[in-house]
This record gives structure tokens, sequence and C-alpha cells, in this order.
């Protein structure tokens, strides 16, 4: 298990940490700033830095079988470092400022569209959700200006925990029917976007809307009888 520091502070680009695993699967550590793939946002890349000064490039996050289980994957001619050696682990701070910025707009973008979600994605250039609704349910202008006037008004994005309990005497919160909410350690995190949006979600977020920038709708499209599909991106 590992102390997850990226989910009470998503801007630590970086933290010493001591090696606890080394496997087939890649590296663990007693704490990261690491995101592993999960909920539709990717695995965080970086590297490690040795006290010698050498670095070893981090390509993927994973989760492990536990709820705090990261493994950081190393390429396959990659040198590893000892059981209990201590270093320091570097984000890719651009790649992952990108990521948190689309993982906070498709929260704003569940707000916008009125239905339960199918699916998500975040990338580099794009991000997506994926709705249980009808086509002409979506209109594109209305979704981008929606979306855009919660940007502009500069909401707070904070982060509250409750019970599994609570959780369960609450399943309006649950918003997405194809990811399950974290759960495994008996409480669960939410992230709320003041006065818009309220959900479980185990992803990394900025601190407010504002610093999300300007997102233009890139397509909707019919993914199936049941599924809807809108892209958005930022605006150029």
């Amino acid at each position: 298990m590992s102390e997850l520091l990226f989910r009470d502070d998503a801007y630590l680009k970086n933290c010493t940490a001591n090696v606890t695993a080394v496997g087939e699967r890649g590296i663990q550590f007693d704490r990261t700033v690491f995101y592993p793939n999960g909920g539709g946002q990717p695995g965080d890349i970086g590297h490690i830095l040795r006290a010698d000064g050498t670095t070893i490039q981090i390509i993927n996050t994973v989760k492990g079988g536990g709820p705090d289980e990261v493994w950081h994957v190393l390429a396959d001619d990659a040198a590893h470092p000892a059981l209990g050696e201590q270093v320091q682990l570097q984000l890719d701070w651009d790649r992952r400022y990108t990521h948190m910025r689309y993982h906070t707009a498709l929260h704003l973008l569940c707000a916008v569209v009125a239905a339960p979600v199918t699916g998500g994605q975040v990338a580099q250039d794009k991000a997506r959700l994926d709705f249980a609704v009808e086509m002409d349910a979506l209109n594109k202008e209305a979704i981008e200006t929606g979306l855009n006037a919660f940007v502009d008004a500069g909401h707070t994005v904070d982060q509250r925990w409750i019970t599994d309990a609570e959780l369960d005497a609450q399943p309006e919160l649950i918003k997405t029917m194809s990811v399950s909410p974290p759960r495994g350690a008996g409480e669960v995190r939410l992230i709320e976007v003041a006065g818009t949006d309220l959900q479980p979600c185990g992803g990394t977020h900025v601190r407010n809307t504002a610093e999300i920038g300007r997102l233009v709708v890139q397509k909707i499209k019919s993914e199936g009888k049941q599924n809807k599909r809108v892209i958005i991106a930022f605006a150029a």
C-alpha cells in the first residue's frame, strides 16, 4: 500500500519515496504523487531520480489489487531501484495538469447534460462522456455555452469524504453507470464543484473551474442505441 499524495494535493509535482516492492508489474513506493490509470483518466508518467543523479523513466502508472496499491511501470530494459532505496519521484507535470483540466471539465459536462453517464475518457487533446440520452436532446451550441459559463464563473472545486453507508443512502450522487465509485477503504471521496456538481470521483482536478480555460464541443455522435458521445476540447 502507498500513501496517495495526489489524493489530497493534486498539485504536488514530486516527492521523496522509498521502494517497497519490485516486481514484474513495476515498482511500488511507500508514497507517490503518480495517479494510476482509472476512471477514464490515464496513468501518470515521469521519472525516478536516484541519489547518484541517474534517472529511470516511468512509462505508466497502474492500480494493483488493493485500494491503495499503485505500480509504477518501467520500460522492459530499464534499471530497477533496490528494495528500500530512497528516491525522488517526479511527474511529467504538463501532461498531468492537462488531465486535471479535462477531468474537471467532464464534471461540468455532467452538470450541463442532465442524463446518466455511460462512459468517459480523458486524453491529451480531448475528453469525452457518453450519455444514455436521445440524440435530439444534445445541442452543440447550448452545451458549449453552458460549459463556458461554468468556466467563466470560476467555481471552486473541493473534496470531502463520506462513508460507504452514506453513499448507499444517497444513490443519486452516482452519475456514472459504467464506473463504480472508488470503494474499499470504508469511505468515498466526493468532488464538489461549488453549486454545480457533486459526485464520487477518485481522479485529479483543478482547484477552480477558471483554470480549465475556454472549451469547445468538437463533436456529438451516436455510439449505438443507448450511448450518445459528446467530445470536448480546449479552444484554440
